[in-house]
């Protein structure tokens, strides 16, 4: 049973889904359970349990009764956080896969002991941190 996991309501599916079919892959070597572009909607599992979804904005705004709304703007308001071994590599990583760099990967020792971190935007613009300590 999938107890809680993100899902991220993005304007444009094809790119974002793309980008998380390599990136997941690439960062945790997992493979969507679901692609479904017609229906907007894709799915990864890690160990049996849900780790994401993408999902079309537009289709979720349907059917909650928002689509006559502007989509949300200004500040961050979610991100996603991978834990990797080595923040460089899956910077380049990701970067090579369409992920916008936001930072350059840094030492954060102000936020945690070893911590390093790198921070992206996903092609529909979620921010990724990447982090390892």
């Amino acid at each position: 049973m999938d107890a809680l996991y993100p899902r991220l309501l993005v304007d444009d599916f094809d790119a974002c889904a793309r980008f998380y079919e390599a990136a997941l892959d690439e960062l945790l070597g997992v493979r969507p359970v679901k692609l479904l572009p017609d229906a907007q909607y894709a799915n990864w599992d890690l160990g049996g349990e849900c780790v994401l979804v993408v999902m079309g904005r537009a289709r979720m705004a349907e059917t909650v009764g928002t689509a006559d709304l502007p989509a949300p703007s200004g500040q961050d308001g979610s991100m996603l956080v991978f834990r990797v071994d080595d923040v460089d590599k899956a910077a380049a990583a990701l970067a090579a896969l369409g992920g916008v760099p936001v930072t350059e990967p840094a030492d954060r020792p102000e936020w945690g002991p070893g911590l390093r971190t790198a921070h992206l935007r996903d092609p529909g613009g979620t921010l990724l941190e990447l982090q390892s300590y």
